[in-house]
């Protein structure tokens, strides 16, 4: 895969208390300013990131990559994330992990479909990185 496909890295905080690894998120966002963005923002707050620009290769970063959290856009250049969403809901592999739809679609009819098919929280951009980042601490303390 290219490096617009996907990107990693692995920002982990200086704290000398930390005794368990970073947790680790992925992403799925085709803007590349937004991927980067959340890449760096995330890596910077001492997650383990690894994005992706398309829902090709999301299950295959599911096996290889194990994250914590996923953040998923819905509007995708090969498949939606309703559709990624709706997989995820046919396994059982993956339904411990928690989604959360970072989205610019902003009606209440796209927020109601994304939760009915599992995902934990939807967030409408642009994103509010204090909102973001609570949104993560919160899912990742429920499934400790």
């Amino acid at each position: 895969m290219s490096s617009e496909t996907q990107s990693s890295t692995t920002n982990q905080k200086l704290n000398s208390s930390a005794s368990t690894a970073a947790k680790r998120i992925l992403i799925v966002e085709d803007s590349p300013m937004n991927r980067e963005l959340l890449n760096d923002y995330l890596g910077y707050l001492g997650y383990e990131v690894f994005a992706l620009a398309e829902g090709s290769g999301f299950f295959q970063a599911l096996v290889d990559f194990q994250p914590d959290l996923i953040l998923l856009d819905l509007k995708l250049p090969d498949i939606d994330g309703y559709t990624i969403l709706q997989q995820i809901q046919e396994g059982t592999d993956w339904l411990h992990i928690p989604v959360i739809v970072v989205s610019a679609f902003a009606f209440q009819v796209d927020k109601e479909k994304a939760l009915r098919l599992g995902a934990r929280r939807f967030i409408v951009k642009p994103v509010n990185i204090v909102d973001l980042k609570q949104a993560i601490q919160e899912e990742l303390q429920m499934g400790s």
